[in-house]
């Protein structure tokens, strides 16, 4: 008898983000017809993990880590992160939740700028969501970078 292809989800109250049953499609322009872009996948990511989405191009990885972020919303199945439903969620709602959600494309080139500073790097997303004031900002960007070990008066 097959699986249901869910055994790895775990039930613990240590579950981040749960994804259940996820489909993407996308319309085919003029023909009424939708190619499934993610069919039915299920995941959980405990506090503390990373996930890494790893497969063949064009199998859906992208498509997956942006159906999360709502971008755009799946056609069917549930996010839950953190207790919360992502996908009843209103634009201004999820706007905040994607705060605190980190996404990373498979390209590293395009990912991190070799041509940036490490620290506008790590500046950078708290000027976009507006966090802090500029010396809260430079505070948190030096601790952050002293965690890892790089010099913030080098970076």
């Amino acid at each position: 008898m097959a699986g249901t292809g869910k055994t790895h989800l775990r039930n613990s109250p240590d579950v981040l983000l749960s994804v259940n049953d996820l489909v993407v499609e996308f319309p085919v322009a003029g023909t009424g017809l939708k190619v499934n872009a993610v069919s039915g996948i299920s995941f959980d990511v405990i506090k503390g993990e990373t996930l890494g989405i790893v497969g063949e191009s064009g199998c859906g990885k992208s498509t997956t880590g942006r159906a999360v972020m709502q971008l755009p919303a799946p056609t069917s199945g549930s996010i839950d992160f953190n207790g919360q439903e992502l996908t009843t969620l209103s634009k201004d709602d999820m706007r905040d939740a994607r705060t605190k959600i980190q996404m990373i494309f498979q390209d590293p080139i395009s990912s991190l700028n070799p041509r940036r500073k490490v620290r506008d790097i790590v500046l950078e997303p708290l000027l976009v969501w507006k966090r802090g004031t500029q010396e809260e900002r430079d505070i948190l960007v030096n601790k952050i970078l002293e965690d890892v070990g790089i010099d913030p008066q080098r970076a």
